[in-house]
């Protein structure tokens, strides 16, 4: 039971971390461990099929977008299936804590949307539908990355994919390209360029003696740690042990930045709302957020704003947020609803949703469509998705992203602790040991 709680806390707050941050702008009965058919050879079923779809929907025009997907999909699938959508509200993310009571219960839907975050509580109490034999025999599943197909497994544990890839936001760089032209400076393609770039970029411009503009925007409240996750990666480092000396490294990069006055002072403490600030203000030339932020950008600069993917270094990662389906296993007509999440997936349904909410397709063949490969921002999203995954889900990470992480990290950043301590904390604090 303490585990269901800490899990129910976890994936309420991950669930949260992206939203947070900014919207995008705009059959028959089958056993989980059955093998499945094809879905292009699945016989049609011999009476009418009904499944069931739970989502949220975040504004009206999102609304309108299910609804008529559902109608697509109802009228052209021609194997006698129809899809009720039924729309609940997000509500913080108590959407999944409300869909594990009903499922739980023995009620809920036959599919719906996801955040891989709710996947471990589901998985440990045997309530969603093990997708590895469907997507096997599944003619279109080439058309999703490997690499996302590996962080389903990731939020599931195990070596089973139990999420249908939907749609995804991927953490990159904005930047100034008239700061960068003043400066002398190219967009990065390395890690280390990334490094000099922020030394470069912050200057006096005024000739007053003061710095008034910083190479990068650093986030080091909560919800930070996203971007702070590509510096370890970008030394070689990853989530598994915080104390190998390519993840402190990766700290010591991002004290320097600090230290070194190439963030803002007030970096410890800055959020979403600031970094975005400061970068609209002129007051930084480079910060990371996804492309839900790109509409203001827009807005704010016009042509003189752009965005490349954080660079590599000995490895590469960037944060993704996600939207995904689930069918569940008390689901009668799982062949029916693995037409449906497909559709969504890889079908008109990924084109269509993708392209009212902004988000990034999962589907190759949507992304290169020229709505999306004609968007820089959203072309550089799709660069980076590859390289994008997610933190451990754990019945500690709750507290780690609330309160841990920001604690530990303003305390290196201000020279409280050092770098190799903050380190062993973030690992003592997700994992319980050294």
């Amino acid at each position: 039971m303490k585990k269901i709680v800490g899990l129910l806390l976890a994936l309420t707050l991950l669930l949260t971390t992206f939203a947070a941050c900014g919207k995008p702008s705009d059959v028959s009965s089958s056993s989980s461990n059955a093998s499945a058919p094809s879905v292009s050879e699945a016989s049609k079923p011999s009476e009418p099929v009904t499944i069931t779809h739970w989502y949220w929907a975040d504004n009206p025009k999102y609304s309108e977008t299910m609804q008529a997907m559902v109608k697509d999909f109802n009228e052209t699938n021609g194997k006698n299936i129809t899809v009720v959508a039924q729309e609940y509200p997000w509500d913080g993310g108590k959407y999944s804590e409300n869909l594990f009571t009903a499922v739980q219960g023995g009620g809920g839907p036959d599919t719906a949307s996801w955040k891989l975050t709710a996947t471990p509580l589901f998985v440990a109490n045997n309530l969603l539908a093990n997708l590895d034999s469907y997507i096997a025999n599944w003619k279109d599943k080439d058309l999703i990355e490997q690499s996302l197909y590996n962080t389903m497994k990731q939020a599931g544990g195990s070596d089973s994919i139990f999420v249908m890839p939907w749609n995804t936001q991927v953490l990159y760089v904005y930047y100034r390209p008239s700061m960068f032209k003043d400066a002398g400076v190219e967009v990065p393609t390395t890690y280390d360029q990334f490094l000099e770039a922020c030394k470069k970029l912050t200057r006096d411009t005024n000739g007053d003696g003061k710095t008034d503009v910083y190479g990068f925007g650093m986030r080091g409240a909560k919800g930070g740690q996203e971007p702070w996750g590509s510096f370890i990666w970008a030394r070689g480092g990853n989530f598994e042990n915080f104390n190998t000396p390519e993840a402190i490294q990766g700290m010591k990069d991002f004290v320097d930045l600090y230290k070194k006055g190439y963030v803002p002072p007030t970096a410890p403490t800055d959020g979403f709302n600031e970094i975005i600030a400061n970068f609209k203000s002129g007051k930084t030339a480079m910060t990371i957020h996804h492309i839900g932020s790109s509409a203001g950008m827009i807005e704010t600069f016009g042509d003189d704003v752009a965005a490349f993917p954080f660079p590599a270094g000995k490895s590469q990662w960037t944060s993704m947020g996600d939207t995904e389906n689930v069918m569940f296993e008390a689901c009668k007509n799982k062949d029916a609803a693995f037409e449906w999440i497909s559709y969504l997936a890889t079908g008109k349904g990924q084109e269509t949703w993708c392209t009212v909410t902004g988000n990034v397709p999962v589907s190759k063949t949507v992304k290169e469509l020229p709505a999306f490969q004609d968007n820089r921002f959203m072309k550089v999203s799709i660069e980076a998705a590859p390289n994008a995954g997610i933190y451990p889900i754990l019945d500690t990470t709750t507290e780690w992203i609330s309160n841990v992480w920001p604690n530990t990290v303003a305390g290196a950043l201000t020279g409280k602790i050092t770098p190799e301590k903050a380190m062993e904390t973030l690992q003592t604090s997700l994992y319980g040991k050294k």
